[in-house]
């Protein structure tokens, strides 16, 4: 692979480990969100089902870039 691919391969990686960082603390801060805006308990599902999206958009990355440099 070139050193163009691996800079690709670099980028996809930290966008994947910003989604899982960012995701993990939307998780950690929902309840605490919810109750600092007042808004109803129903957003703070929203709030989980927005990270959970995020860890599997990282995790579909994740496997792009395993099968991108398994043959390496």
């Amino acid at each position: 692979m070139s050193d163009e691919d691996d800079r690709h391969i670099a980028r996809q990686a930290r966008q994947a480990a910003l989604a899982i960082a960012g995701g993990g603390l939307l998780a950690i801060l929902a309840p605490f969100l919810v109750r600092l805006t007042g808004v109803p308990p129903r957003y703070e599902i929203l709030l989980y089902l927005v990270a959970l999206a995020a860890f599997i958009w990282a995790l579909a990355v994740t496997v792009r870039i395993w099968q991108k440099t398994r043959n390496r």
